[in-house]
């Protein structure tokens, strides 16, 4: 059996939760935070990218998929906020951790609601068909962006 669109997204759920850990236990002696958040927001943008491409459009055409994508969508633009807020704090700085805090509150939030919620509405919509079919194209266009925002 070929791999669907969801065990494709919950392989990057998973690294993404596994980063915003090490994000969370970083401390500035470590020197990792930047290397750690640099890391995370790569995975972050290659996924959402992605997964807004060859989940989210494809859902969005069905009456049904039409608020639960909105949604995701949003949430997708609040992440990108605070990777933005965070690029900006001082690693050095008290405020780091907050702001890592909030980053690592919303990835966590948006993916427990997109696992349980999302996944169930959009696998109604779905055939089994478009879900291996939308899986290789993720796949795909999530590690050509991945190389694409590492050269940046």
């Amino acid at each position: 059996m070929s791999e669907t669109i969801y065990e494709a997204l919950r392989a990057s759920h998973e690294t993404q939760r596994s980063l915003c850990r090490k994000l969370m236990r970083a401390t500035p002696q470590s020197g990792r935070r930047g290397e750690v958040f640099r890391e995370l927001r790569i995975e972050l943008a290659a996924h959402a990218a992605a997964e807004e491409r060859f989940l989210y459009a494809p859902i969005l055409m069905d009456d049904m998929g039409l608020s639960p994508s909105r949604h995701a969508l949003a949430e997708h633009h609040e992440i990108d906020e605070c990777v933005e807020e965070l690029s900006k704090v001082d690693e050095q700085g008290d405020a780091w951790s907050n702001h890592a805090k909030k980053l690592s509150h919303k990835v966590h939030h948006h993916l427990r609601e997109e696992e349980t919620k999302f996944f169930q509405t959009s696998g109604k919509i779905l055939t089994e068909a478009q879900k291996t079919s939308l899986a290789k194209r993720y796949v795909k266009d999530f590690e050509r962006m991945k190389r694409v925002l590492s050269e940046q």
